[in-house]
């Protein structure tokens, strides 16, 4: 910290300013709460002045100012500011920010409280504090469980370190959001202006040669290995570090249902689909690259396989049962230990035996390619064939041949159909699937935060009709017009809370539902067109029910996206 002082009337707003700017942070996310008053003059003050401070963005929900945080920060892989209100928003807003910790993104998340009620010195915080908006404990204790670290400012003069602090916990392995209460009557204190220094990117860890060169010893030894990974490709250049180590090994590679990105591309004969289940008797070799939770149940242990674990933070701290059956690990960087075993692939001799070894496992792994690509193609055949309705397989298909060659982002927020999407849809770069985590009703704000991050790439999410109606579908879309963030949203509408439905019947297979056919807590044809909700905002709206409709419904929709235009596309399937 520094010495500087500022002029009379400077304040525990322009601390908070100076502190994100200190952070490097481009934008800060706020749902607005009376507590930020301090900020938004400090902000004005900059403006004003031509001082650099982050964009700020006005969002009426907070689900959507912390799911356009997740999304921004899914790209950029920095920390940002997110401003919710008291102890009420920040419980409006913990579904999306335990999203956030799920899928690892780094943030700041603030909200407020009052100390003194009124009856202290200063400004009179208002009454709807005592009455209305505090809580036993404070904020930062309701925030304790769903973020990496949570902490109360005590005091202005060390306000603007401990949000550098928060951005810099969070930012660290594992990434995740960081809270910090900061009390209205801090925001309005008088602060000196001892400004926090910028921070800087975590420095790397690194597993050492002596690690390494074991396990590519196993790799040589090994005739069937198998690579699963959940999120390799959300590090940076993990995406590339995991091809080239495939690639160099001939080894498959499983992202599991549980992927929350895409970590290798899809269509790539080395891909082995979203089944670990093949390997579990035959594999001799499991390497799990940043993958929290490969076997389900969590007791399904590989029969034969050597376990190695290939993650930066393999236990993760907000993982409540964790099993991963290890016997090595390699941590640090993923990237980096990717990169030493791709080059330990041609080190050596290889025996006869090996090679063999090798030649038969890629021979195989083209096979179960090919067969799967053959599936694929007469799945989308048949979806094609059919007369009427409109098959999920088709939709996907459609989207598929639409974005090729558009370098497009899927974000995906589907249930009954996600394996569908990622299937069929086969992203291949990085950076172009994710997939939303958490509970349901985040998939717009992130879409939006991914779309404020790339700018020039198309970007589509692929959400369930259940889902969509958990969405705050309304302040989402005044967010989309008023920065001018464009998506295509296509709608999965089956008119039904699929994945209830299903859990129902299986549980109770001849059960008094059964029997009656009264499905509780499952219908939704009685929710009004979706597409509908988007015209007051002169948005494109489509609604598809025929499967020749599709594809020009689909055209019109990209080129009103193309044009700076939302589109909205509820396409009514078949299951």
């Amino acid at each position: 910290m520094t010495d500087t002082h500022n002029p009379p009337g400077i304040d525990g707003g322009d601390a908070v300013v100076s502190a994100f700017n200190a952070v490097g942070a481009d934008y800060i996310f706020c749902s607005s709460g009376s507590e930020w008053a301090p900020v938004w003059e400090s902000l004005a003050r900059h403006h004003r002045d031509g001082l650099p401070c982050p964009r700020y963005l006005d969002l009426t929900h907070e689900t959507v100012a912390v799911g356009m945080a997740t999304g921004y920060g899914l790209v950029k892989r920095r920390p940002q500011g997110v401003l919710l209100h008291a102890a009420p928003g920040l419980l409006q807003g913990s579904m999306a920010v335990h999203g956030a910790l799920l899928a690892g993104v780094p943030m700041v998340v603030s909200s407020s409280e009052s100390t003194t009620y009124g009856d202290g010195p200063g400004q009179d915080p208002g009454g709807q504090w005592y009455r209305n908006l505090s809580i036993v404990g404070g904020p930062h204790g309701v925030a304790q469980p769903f973020t990496k670290w949570s902490n109360e400012a005590a005091d202005v003069h060390t306000l603007p370190t401990m949000i550098t602090r928060a951005a810099e916990l969070a930012w660290r392995a594992p990434a995740g959001p960081a809270y910090l209460n900061i009390p209205l009557e801090i925001l309005l204190e008088d602060w000196d202006g001892r400004e926090a220094k910028p921070i800087v990117p975590p420095g790397s860890t690194h597993s050492s040669p002596e690690e390494v060169e074991p396990v590519a010893q196993m790799l040589r030894e090994a005739t069937n290995p198998v690579i699963v990974t959940e999120t390799a490709g959300r590090e940076a250049g993990g995406f590339e570090a995991l091809l080239a180590f495939a690639e160099a090994w001939n080894i498959p590679v499983v992202e599991p249902d549980s992927a929350v990105c895409g970590n290798f591309p899809r269509s790539h004969p080395l891909h082995a689909g979203s089944d670990i289940g093949p390997w579990m008797d035959e594999a001799d070799l499991i390497l799990l690259v940043n993958c929290r939770a490969p076997f389900y149940p969590p007791s399904r242990r590989p029969s034969q396989a050597t376990v190695v674990v290939i993650d930066e933070v393999p236990q993760r701290p907000h993982v409540v049962y964790q099993v991963l059956f290890a016997d090595k690990y390699l941590e640090g960087n993923v990237a980096n230990t990717l990169r030493q075993l791709a080059k330990r692939a041609k080190a050596g001799k290889a025996d006869e035996a090996a090679v063999a070894a090798v030649t038969a496992r890629r021979a195989a792994q083209e096979e179960r390619h090919a067969d799967e690509q053959a599936a694929i193609a007469a799945a989308e055949a048949k979806a094609a064939g059919r007369a009427k309705g409109i098959d999920p397989v088709l939709v996907a298909a459609t989207l598929r041949k639409l974005l090729e060659g558009r370098d497009g982002i899927v974000v995906d927020e589907t249930i009954t159909h996600s394996r569908v999407v990622k299937r069929h849809v086969q992203t291949d770069a990085p950076d172009s699937y994710f997939y939303v985590q958490g509970g349901l009703g985040q998939g717009i704000a992130v879409a939006l935060g991914v779309k404020l991050a790339a700018q020039e790439r198309p970007v589509v999410l692929t959400i369930g009709d259940g889902a969509f109606a958990y969405n705050p579908v309304i302040p989402s879309y005044d967010a989309s017009k008023a920065y001018e963030l464009p998506l295509l949203l296509v709608v999965f509408n089956n008119r039904v809370y699929k994945s209830m439905n299903l859990n129902h019947r299986r549980f109770y297979p001849e059960g008094a539902a059964a029997e009656t056919g009264e499905w509780l807590g499952t219908d939704l044809h009685r929710l009004p067109r979706l597409a509908q909700f988007a015209e007051p905002f002169g948005m494109h709206t489509e609604t598809v029910d025929a499967p020749d409709a599709l594809a020009p419904a689909l055209e019109r929709a990209l080129k009103a996206v193309s044009e700076g235009t939302t589109a909205v596309v509820d396409v009514l399937v078949t299951r």
